[in-house]
């Protein structure tokens, strides 16, 4: 959720019973500590407490820089003692997880940080946790907003496929893409999942950083609004992703002119103004499939609680239906 999830929000998420993650994504050190610090004093916690809230790194962001500059943004969130960082979207994520264990125990550190990466198919699950031994693996489906792999497959497939090759004492498999209500949440239960792991739902919140009129383009979105394409990181320059990648986003003319071969300095010209517009007919609101169940920006904190009474009034019918049987 780079560009939307700060430490106001990780930290609201946290507050209400979640766990919540803020994004480095695109961010300098000093920006980078800036919403850690945020975090920190909405949660109302000494520097010298474990911080309850993630860090989510684009790896291939890590990868560009000099192993130093890389190493100074993993260390913002470890000196910070956030309680968790997410990996994803880099074809050297067990470089970056020896670094953060190492740091952990160079650090006597009693609760080592726990390690999310983020896969898309049974062979990175598999990898993840015999060679990697993370924490917990991130099942994302093609259903998720923003960026993923187009070859992904849906979460009722992925989840039952990666589960059925996992040994009994493997982590916890959490899902992610398309989520956004109770109802999403107890079905991947339901399918075996640990957990569920929900960004679309969250940008409609006071504490994301979207903008307003983003804000509303979710709210007004239909469900078969979303499309995966690469048009937007051409339109803002953003296109070092590793092969395989596109995002999923609103669907509109910046999609439209250069699908129908518009010429790319103009569509970025006129991406720029949409930009300091506001424009929804040009600007970037990524989305997951799901994103015609919102219907009103509401406050982070509120989100779980709704999300949490309306998961539990599920498993609860299904298992009335259980039992009555």
């Amino acid at each position: 959720m780079a560009g939307a999830s700060g430490g106001a929000l990780a930290a609201n998420v946290t507050a209400a019973g979640a766990f919540g993650f803020l994004a480095a994504g695109y961010l300098d050190e000093t920006s980078l500590r800036k919403e850690i610090s945020l975090a920190r004093s909405i949660l109302n916690l000494p520097d010298s407490d474990r911080l309850p809230v993630g860090v989510g790194y684009l790896a291939w962001k890590l990868e560009k820089s000099t192993v130093a500059e890389a190493e100074d943004m993993l260390n913002t969130a470890l000196d910070n003692h956030v309680q968790a960082m997410w990996l994803a979207f880099g074809v050297r994520l067990d470089e970056w997880i020896r670094y953060i264990r190492s740091y952990d125990k160079i650090h006597r550190r009693s609760n080592p940080t726990l390690i999310f990466v983020q896969v898309s198919s049974v062979e990175e699950a598999l990898v993840a946790v015999e060679n990697w031994k993370v924490d917990v693996i991130v099942a994302q489906g093609n259903e998720s907003g923003g960026h993923g792999y187009g070859s992904a497959p849906p979460l009722l497939t992925l989840i039952p496929s990666i589960l059925q090759c996992l040994r009994e004492d493997a982590p916890p498999l959490l899902a992610a893409g398309g989520l956004n209500n109770g109802c999403h949440i107890a079905a991947l239960l339901a399918l075996g999942a640990a957990g569920a792991v929900l960004g679309t739902r969250f940008l409609a919140t006071p504490e994301s950083l979207y903008t307003n009129p983003q804000k509303n383009a979710l709210i007004t979105a239909k469900s078969e609004s979303t499309i995966r394409t690469m048009a937007f990181d051409r339109a803002r320059g953003t296109q070092d992703w590793p092969a395989g990648v596109d995002g999923r986003a609103l669907y509109n003319n910046t999609v439209k002119d250069l699908d129908e071969g518009a010429d790319i300095s103009v569509v970025r010209e006129k991406f720029k103004k949409s930009v300091s517009e506001g424009d929804p007919d040009r600007m970037l609101v990524w989305a997951g499939t799901g994103v015609g169940l919102i219907s009103e920006i509401k406050d982070a904190r509120a989100v779980v609680q709704e999300l949490h009474h309306d998961t539990v009034e599920r498993l609860k019918a299904v298992s009335e239906l259980y039992l009555g049987n």
